[in-house]
Parts: structure tokens; C-alpha cells; sequence
């Protein structure tokens, strides 16, 4: 009779324990789906960065920093070289993963895979993270190129590190909570355009979620890159994510200027550099009008399962310490 009444306590206490690893195996495996993209995309991200360095790092020196040095023997002015940089700081998967392809108004994409056009509209996931760069030998490989000497401004973000995952924000990204049409440039013509107004546009950056009405499919990829891009470089948006900046490495005794809120079609915010389906060696800011070429920016880019990943470089400022910082003094621009 008493083991019995043993072995019913314990039949209720491992009971008991059953929605505790329920719920611990569900978020493993959130987890685990929400860094698919970034693992699947990392080591392409890597390789289209490192060749696209000649290209996007566009390194300059800009001034010089002015410190005060103290010690016990007494005070003395020093100088450092301040440089600018791009660096890659993130990079955007764009994909098909799970139920993305329908939105929260049950709008399906009707897709034609040997098609550059659709029946319908886009919807993705949009995913930012970390770029792995920042983990692997940057400065031996930034020292080989030529015109670049002395210090480099290093990515700052943490590598593979989350910073947006729409599927923890499915409630704004998929508009169940229509938070984003709140913004005049959700319903105002002309405002927050990728592209020059009306003569060119390849889609609007507001509302910011995952649907884009846009008949070339690497274009709208593009669109909801830079939404990603805009959502994730300021703060204080009604989104679940990390702003980029909150989140990054030590400064290992460099002083950082960190780059602005990233804004369309302005390079000097930030570029993007196609990893998926087709690598680019360069970069540039979307929204080239590209109406009268013979070869458009979405020709030959169309991937066959949907997905795209980009890089978003973004330019920084930096110097090295030598006390305390007191101003800087700059130089004319080339």
C-alpha cells in the first residue's frame, strides 16, 4: 500500500514536469530555427565580404585626433589619425523559412520559378545579424590592400548575434498590429521612397513589414532588407528587436564615431552587397533607376527557392586613444 502511494506521487510529480520540458524544448527549438538563416547564410556572407573589400572598405584618413596625456610627471598634448571606414556590420537573410509566404491578411504568393514576375504579392521573413567577419582576421587581410595603412576601423557588431527576427516580430511584421500605418510615409505618396520619386521607385520603406507589392522579386528582397536595415539602426521603433548599435564589441583602445540611422538610396549611411543568389563584388544603395538599361538590377538575380541574403556596410569613424579626448581637427576632403 505504500509503494503504491509511492509510485502514484512520483507518476504525478514527473507529471508535473512535463510542461517545464515541454516548454524548455520549445524554446530550443525556436532558437534553433531563428539562427537557421543566419548559420546557412554566414559562410557566404563571409566570402562575398572579403572579395567585395577592395570595393566597399573605401578607407580614407578625415583628421586628427587631439588627446591629453597625463601622467605623475605632468601633462602633455598627443595626436592620433582619424579614419573612416566601411565596415560589414550586418548582414539580411530575406526567406521562405516556415509560413512567410502568407501574411496576416492570408494573402498567398502565387510564385513562378522560371518566371522573373508574379501573380501576386511578396511576403518574407527578414532576419538581421551579426556579421562573422568581425570574428576572423580583418585587419591582416584589410593590411594587404593597397592605398590602406595604419589603423582600420573594425566591425563593431556581435558576430551571428540576432539583432531582428521577425518571427518574434510576427505581430507588426505581419501586421496583425497595424502599428506601422500610423507613420505619415506609410500613406503619404513620395515619402521614405527606395528610388527617385515618381520616376523611379523600387518600393517604400514604411509600413515596415513583410509585404512588398513589387513585380521583380529581387527588388522587393530589397525592399524588406532596408526596412530590416532602417527598423534595426535606430532606436526606440515599435518592433521586438536589438538596435544594431546597443549590442557590439569592446573598442580594444580605439575611439569609434558610429555611423547614423541608415536612410535609403544615401550611400553615405550605408551599402548593401548582394550575397544570395548571385555574389556581388561591390556595393551600392538600392534604388538605381534602372528603367532604360538593356540590363536591369533584378536580371539574373532571381532566386530559384526565394531566398536572398545582402550586406549591409556601414561607414565608422575611428582613432586610436592616447588619453583623454579632447577635439578633433579635420582634415579637407579629397
Amino acid at each position: 500500500m505504500i509503494q503504491t502511494a509511492h509510485n502514484t506521487t512520483t507518476i504525478r510529480l514527473a507529471a508535473g514536469r512535463r510542461p517545464a520540458i515541454a516548454l524548455v524544448l520549445s524554446g530550443i527549438l525556436l532558437f534553433s530555427s531563428l539562427l537557421q538563416a543566419g548559420v546557412l547564410f554566414a559562410p557566404q556572407a563571409t566570402a562575398t565580404a572579403l572579395a567585395g573589400l577592395p570595393a566597399c572598405l573605401n578607407w580614407r584618413p578625415i583628421g586628427i585626433c587631439v588627446w591629453l596625456s597625463c601622467s605623475l610627471t605632468g601633462c602633455k598634448i598627443r595626436t592620433s589619425l582619424k579614419v573612416r571606414n566601411y565596415v560589414p556590420d550586418a548582414f539580411v537573410a530575406i526567406t521562405t523559412m516556415d509560413i512567410a509566404l502568407q501574411d496576416a491578411a492570408g494573402h498567398i504568393e502565387k510564385r513562378k520559378p522560371n518566371k522573373q514576375t508574379r501573380d501576386h504579392q511578396i511576403f518574407r521573413a527578414g532576419d538581421l545579424y551579426g556579421h562573422p567577419l568581425s570574428a576572423s582576421g580583418f585587419l591582416d587581410i584589410v593590411d594587404t590592400l593597397p592605398g590602406v595603412s595604419g589603423l582600420v576601423c573594425l566591425p563593431r557588431s556581435v558576430p551571428l548575434m540576432p539583432y531582428f527576427e521577425s518571427a518574434l516580430d510576427y505581430l507588426v511584421w505581419r501586421a496583425i498590429v497595424p502599428v506601422e500605418s500610423l507613420y505619415p510615409a506609410s500613406f503619404i505618396p513620395g515619402l521614405r521612397e527606395i528610388g527617385t520619386f515618381p520616376l523611379n521607385t523600387w518600393g517604400n520603406v514604411y509600413p515596415r513589414t513583410g509585404r512588398v507589392l513589387q513585380q521583380s522579386e529581387p527588388k522587393a528582397a530589397a525592399v524588406l532588407a532596408q526596412r530590416v536595415g532602417d527598423i534595426t539602426t535606430r532606436k526606440f521603433q515599435p518592433h521586438v528587436y536589438i538596435p544594431l548599435d546597443s549590442a557590439k564589441l569592446p573598442s580594444f583602445g580605439v575611439k569609434y564615431w558610429g555611423p547614423g540611422p541608415l536612410v535609403e538610396h544615401q550611400a553615405s549611411t550605408g551599402t548593401w552587397q548582394m550575397i544570395h543568389p548571385r555574389p556581388d563584388p561591390y556595393c551600392y544603395a538600392f534604388g538605381n533607376n534602372d528603367s532604360f538599361s538593356p540590363i536591369g538590377w533584378s536580371d539574373f538575380r532571381r532566386s530559384d527557392t526565394g531566398n536572398y541574403a545582402f550586406n549591409l556596410w556601414r561607414p565608422y569613424k575611428c582613432c586610436k586613444r592616447k588619453g583623454i579626448y579632447l577635439f578633433t581637427i579635420s582634415l579637407p576632403a579629397p
